[in-house]
Parts: structure tokens; sequence; C-alpha cells
């Protein structure tokens, strides 16, 4: 007869097995390499996994980056599919909502009436007259922004992959490996910036090239997913009956320089 195990023993396997269950998601079966069926950079150290990131990302030739952006009190949503040559998207806040494309060095705007009905950004004013006439010429139209005006270089930032990017992943203070999960059912890994990823959280990913997948920015300022890296999407100028080419200055710089 061959003897039983004693129940203590049993209970522990048992427990044994269930926390191996439970791990399985984030570390693979138990006493399996992490690394198994990945990139190989969770092996690196947090620097260097940064720095794989940034260099995909820089041989990337396009990205779509989505998510909310945190400024001076005010809360964004931006939309953007980008590449080196141009760019299209929208980005919304409490009080507007506007597209934006670029090609080459033309820029378009497109907003509703409402939008530049109070150009001036004074939402409280009541536009006049003038306002509401040339906001109903250029609602929901590509108004071609004009490179002279002083809002060109502001807007055309938004649609620039390599100034957006620059700009959008800086991580502040010493870098340090995070936890294994998955952002859009891609397994990542984080890097975290400063004492608890105060300067910036990078989720960069472990299958295929190290994109970055999302960045939550330091300071609460917003959290960023980017995706549809290296995939081509169709980027041609509106049509003329579509399109409305204001002047030298769009109606908010003119009245701001007045």
């Amino acid at each position: 007869m061959t003897p039983l195990p004693p129940a203590g023993r049993v209970r522990r396997a048992g427990l044994s097995a269930v926390l191996c269950a439970g791990l399985t998601m984030a570390l693979g079966a138990c006493g399996e390499d992490p690394d198994a069926g990945t990139n190989g950079i969770g092996k690196l150290s947090a620097e260097e996994i940064e720095t794989k990131a940034r260099t995909a990302a820089d041989a990337a030739a396009s990205v779509r980056l989505s998510g909310t952006l945190v400024s001076k009190g005010g809360t964004y949503k931006l939309n953007m599919r980008l590449k080196h040559d141009g760019g299209t998207g929208s980005l919304t806040s409490k009080e507007n909502a506007f597209e934006l494309m670029r090609i080459g060095d033309t820029l378009f705007l497109k907003a509703d009436a409402g939008f530049w009905s109070h150009a001036d950004g004074d939402e409280e004013k009541e536009p006049s007259d003038s306002d509401l006439e040339a906001a109903k010429k250029l609602a929901d139209k590509y108004v071609k922004v004009p490179k002279g005006d002083p809002s060109y270089k502001q807007f055309r930032g938004f649609t620039d992959m390599d100034v957006l990017l620059d700009g959008l992943l800086g991580m502040e203070g010493k870098l340090s490996k995070g936890d294994r999960t998955r952002v859009g059912g891609v397994r990542t890994i984080k890097v975290t910036a400063g004492e608890g990823g105060r300067g910036g959280v990078l989720d960069v990913s472990l299958e295929g090239k190290p994109y970055p997948l999302q960045f939550t920015r330091a300071g609460g300022a917003g959290v960023l997913t980017l995706g549809d890296w290296d995939k081509d999407f169709p980027l041609a100028e509106p049509s003329k009956d579509e399109t409305v080419d204001y002047g030298k200055q769009l109606p908010k710089s003119s009245e701001q320089s007045s």
C-alpha cells in the first residue's frame, strides 16, 4: 500500500498550484523564463530599454498618437495620425474642437461656427455681426493657416511627428524598470522616471519592435497611447470647394494683434 502524504503537504501543494496559476498572466508559467517569446528587452537596464524605444520611434515612418494632455489647468483630448511629411487628426478641449491637417508646409484648420465666432478666445464675449458672418463662411471648411500667422507654428507642432514625440515623451529623473503588463493586449515593460514614476512612466513593447505604446506624463499631465507604428495612411489636400484661404492672418490673430 502506498502511504498517503501528510495533509499539510497536500494543502501546500494545492496552494502552490493556485499561486502559480494566478501569476501565469504576468510572468508566464511558474519556473519559466518571463522573457521567453519576447524581443528580449526585458533583460536590459531601464536606460537601455528607453534608448531602444527612442530608436524604434525615431526609425518609424508613422504613428497614431491619442489620449489626454493637461496644460495650464485645461484638459485636451488628442487624436492624431502622423508621419514625417504631415499629419491629420483632432484636438478637443472643454470649449472647442477642431481638426488639423498638414501636408508638407501647407496647414489646414477645420472647425465649427462656434469656434470661429469666438476666435479671440473669449467665450463670454458676445460675437459681433461681422464675427458671425465670418464664422458662417469658415464653418466646417478647411481653412488654410498662413505661414506668417502667429498660430501657424503652434498648430503645426500638433502635426509634426518628430516635434510631438520629442515634446511629449520626455522623462525626468533617474530611470528604473517597473512591472510587466499589457497595453492593448500587447505585453509591455514599464520604465519609470523619478521616485514612484513622478518623472513619467513609459510602457515599451515586449513583442516585435520595442515601440513605446503608452506614456504617463510627469505631474499628472496626461496619458498618451501610441499605436499603428509604421502603418501608412492616406494624406491628401482637401478639394477646393472644401477649402478657404483666409489671407495673411486668421481672425483670432487679427484681433489679438489689434
